[in-house]
């Protein structure tokens, strides 16, 4: 059974949290398939080459299919060309959303918590708050943690936290409802409040 480190407000460990023994049972493939479907829906699907058809120029044969001595040709906008149309490249018109089930983005964040946890990772705090909104004593705050990065999770931000953490980059502080299994996965570590896990759990 996998357990998440309980700290106090000096980033002590205090206690442990013990995560449902269901975690440790889901399959890996569900983090996979939401991480993919997570992915795909972030590209913009904007890349777009032209065809010969829709590059300018063409219409005039550029020299007699016989007696010069090269390749017949029909019309410049051919891919072989410089400025030529484009055989097989990527078209705006792609959609590239892949749709997953609410039952497997559920699993997938459980399994990745218990991941986590599994590798003492995932730590609870009562709350993640700075309340003087200074970088230096959220920078603080993370180096007492002694983690690489870390997602955080509080059950709302508000603005003095959000001005404290938002330029330091070994870290990303999220609200509950913007919490989901990449972001769980992606971090070294996950530092969330208690009464966030304790919903998770009760949701289970």
């Amino acid at each position: 059974m996998s357990k998440a480190i309980v700290l106090d407000a000096t980033m002590k460990a205090v206690g442990e949290i013990a995560l449902p023994e269901a975690f440790a049972q889901i399959n890996a493939h569900n983090l996979y398939l939401y991480a993919k479907a997570y992915l795909a829906n972030l590209r913009a699907g904007t890349a777009h080459t032209k065809t010969r058809g829709e590059v300018s120029g063409g219409g005039k044969k550029p020299w007699a299919q016989k007696g010069g001595g090269r390749a017949r040709a029909g019309s410049i906008t051919s891919p072989v060309f410089v400025g030529g149309g484009v055989s097989h490249g990527p078209r705006s018109n792609r959609n590239w959303t892949q749709k997953i089930n609410k039952k497997q983005k559920r699993l997938a964040l459980q399994y990745a918590l218990n991941a986590k946890a599994a590798e003492g990772k995932l730590f609870v705090v009562d709350k993640i708050s700075i309340p003087s909104g200074k970088t230096k004593d959220a920078a603080a705050f993370l180096k007492t943690l002694g983690q690489r990065d870390a997602l955080l999770v509080a059950s709302s931000i508000d603005e003095k936290s959000y001005l404290a953490f938002r330029n330091i980059q070994q870290c990303y502080l999220v609200e509950s409802s913007e919490l989901n299994a990449y972001l769980a996965a992606v971090y070294h570590a996950v530092v969330i409040e208690k009464d966030v896990l304790e919903n998770l759990i009760k949701e289970s």
